[in-house]
């Protein structure tokens, strides 16, 4: 149990500040250098656990296993992370961070078409907090000052993605493992933006200094590497559901983060925002524990008979 708490606020305490980091690292470097470098650690780190935890299972990958997971690589690192980065250059952290944490919600939504997880009436209900939630959050008809709207479409998008990124796993986490398929998706999704940052003439190495290399490296390791790595173990000792707290926690906690390390305020839309989008975690959580515990004495009951 203890281990479980450690592992849940550690994660959640990591996550919690990504946006703050980011924040401050995407003002000396480029959007998607920052991204590639943040993915490639992270996903380097995470890789020999991924070794270990495939040794244990004796999982077997395929190569159809390796183009699931370049495909999830690409829509993660390519297009959800960086319109991520983009997003929180171009918007408040505590914005960034809290739009963000609807992603389950639109995982929901894509699980509807590509797994057996079907849209229900609570999960419509959780969806229509998330987006009032957001709607309070960026009140866009008096934008709160270091929000734009090119900001929030972008972090808008970057949740969608990482939804429908979520939802891809879903259809292969219980075979390939949640750090072995995180671990070479991240990898892989860094292979291919690579090219990408030469063709469209993008900084590689340019803007990594001394001054800046202990955020970037608490970016890669700590948020991306050891933030994953325990929600991962969270999940190993308990379930899906109950780590998912970490992501319930996480809409409270980043901008209190936000508003300590670089003095950003937070008006009464924005609280109610953050509301509302709690409560739909909640709902959410606890549909997920339903489910749990239904499929559990089903399984039951088909063992005794």
């Amino acid at each position: 149990m203890k281990k479980l708490i450690i592992y849940i606020l550690g994660s959640a305490t990591l996550f919690s500040t990504m946006e703050v980091a980011l924040k401050v690292a995407v003002s000396q470097m480029d959007a998607f250098q920052l991204t590639l470098i943040r993915f490639t650690i992270g996903g380097l780190f995470l890789f020999p656990f991924a070794l270990i935890e495939i040794r244990k299972n004796q999982t077997i990958i395929t190569k159809k296993d390796m183009l699931h997971m370049l495909a999830m690589g690409i829509v993660c690192i390519c297009i959800s992370m960086v319109f991520f980065q983009m997003g929180v250059e171009k918007s408040k952290a505590s914005t960034a961070a809290v739009i963000f944490c609807i992603n389950p919600m639109f995982t929901m939504l894509f699980a509807h078409f590509i797994t057996d997880e079907k849209l229900n009436r609570i999960k419509v209900i959780v969806l229509g907090f998330g987006l009032l939630g957001i709607l309070f959050m960026i009140n866009p008809f008096n934008m709160e000052q270091g929000n734009t709207p090119l900001g929030v479409i972008y972090t808008i998008i970057s949740a969608a993605t990482f939804g429908l990124y979520s939802a891809m796993g879903k259809t292969s986490i219980h075979r390939l493992r949640g750090i072995t398929q995180t671990s070479i998706s991240f990898i892989l999704g860094s292979v291919v933006l690579f090219p990408l940052l030469l063709i469209l003439q993008r900084p590689v190495i340019k803007g990594i200094t001394i001054d800046n290399i202990g955020m970037i490296l608490f970016i890669g390791v700590m948020i991306t590497g050891i933030g994953y790595l325990f929600y991962f173990l969270a999940m190993g000792i308990s379930d899906a559901a109950t780590a998912s707290i970490i992501f319930f926690v996480k809409p409270a906690i980043a901008p209190i983060f936000a508003v300590i390390l670089i003095n950003e305020a937070i008006q009464l839309n924005g609280l109610i925002g953050i509301i509302l989008i709690l409560i739909g975690s909640y709902i959410n959580l606890r549909e997920q524990k339903h489910k749990q515990k239904q499929n559990q004495t089903d399984e039951r009951a088909d063992c005794k008979n």
